[in-house]
């Protein structure tokens, strides 16, 4: 058995954590960033960004589920995009990440490695454009 310590959990909660400060949550907050134009798309997914005024990074991911029918694969999406939005080091910006077109049926499998590949490279090239990085 694992014994936390509240010592241990506080050292754990460096730039691996994706607390709620680093998460876009509230439907205003949404709304100014959807406003703006996209700033890059891929074939199955969106990104808007738009500089803030606080010292780090927020994300949001928006999963429909008429574009994901299933939970297990909405859920994997929006985990690949958090752990890739941790490790793109962004300052000063509010992203969400849309899901703008369907992934999978809910006739094939719910997820796949070969799928899990895929969102992870499409996700990637999203943090990594341009446009996403002047942001910032």
């Amino acid at each position: 058995m694992i014994n936390y310590s509240a010592d241990s959990v506080q050292a754990g909660a460096g730039n691996a954590d994706f607390a709620r400060i680093r998460r876009i949550v509230k439907t205003d907050e949404f709304s100014s960033v959807f406003r703006l134009r996209p700033v890059f798309r891929t074939s199955h997914f969106v990104l808007y960004a738009r500089a803030n005024h606080l010292s780090h990074a927020r994300l949001g991911v928006v999963a429909a589920k008429r574009f994901a029918p299933r939970a297990v694969t909405r859920n994997t999406i929006k985990r690949v995009t958090r752990e890739i939005f941790r490790c793109a080091a962004l300052k000063n910006v509010d992203c969400i990440v849309r899901l703008s077109r369907p992934v999978n049926s809910k006739d094939g499998p719910a997820t796949t490695a070969c799928l899990r590949r895929e969102l992870r490279a499409e996700i990637l090239r999203l943090f990594a454009a341009p446009a996403c990085q002047q942001t910032g």
